[in-house]
């Protein structure tokens, strides 16, 4: 210590690489120097990992998007045919309406033609028997007054002989 007060009298500076700022400096800059390395490389692999984790993300996130994207054009689609089967649907069922009410008004149209041809059908048959019963009345008349004529007109024995004659003549009709 002595020749450093000697030193600092006479104006002379020691040399730098006895001063302990100088070494202090050195073995700051080796050590920085020895951890540079390793904390660099820490730090890099850090980083690439971070990267490598970020990367997988995106590419996660780009096959979720995609995946997104496919499914609704599939949905999308099945809207689409879901609508297009619906309108056919509801046109087939017009359609059966159409249908069925054509059918309905053929059956009607029928129904009314059968029951005016069996009302046709009644008033013929009522119109027979009318007729039929007027006949038989007529016949019945005119038996009534063809008796009474023939009774008031025929003595007996020429009535006898009628009967007779168209007993006959009944056997050559019926044979």
């Amino acid at each position: 210590m002595g020749a450093l007060a000697a030193e600092k009298v006479i104006g002379q500076a020691a040399p730098f690489y006895l001063a302990a700022e100088f070494w202090l400096t050195v073995a700051f800059i080796i050590f920085v120097g020895l951890l540079f390395r390793p904390v660099t490389r820490m730090i890099t692999s850090a980083l690439d990992g971070r990267s490598d984790a970020i990367a997988k993300e995106l590419d996660e996130a780009a096959r979720l998007a995609e995946e997104a994207r496919a499914a609704l054009a599939e949905y999308q689609r099945k809207q689409r045919d879901a609508v297009k089967e619906a309108e056919e649907i509801l046109a087939r069922a017009e359609a059966e309406a159409k249908r069925m009410g054509e059918q309905a008004a053929q059956g009607l149209a029928a129904a009314l033609d059968r029951r005016g041809q069996l009302a046709m059908e009644k008033i013929a048959q009522a119109e027979a028997r009318a007729v039929d019963e007027v006949r038989n009345a007529a016949i019945d008349i005119a038996l009534s007054a063809t008796r009474k004529l023939i009774e008031e007109n025929v003595d007996k024995g020429k009535s006898d002989a009628l009967v007779d004659d168209a007993i006959k003549e009944l056997s050559d009709k019926l044979h």
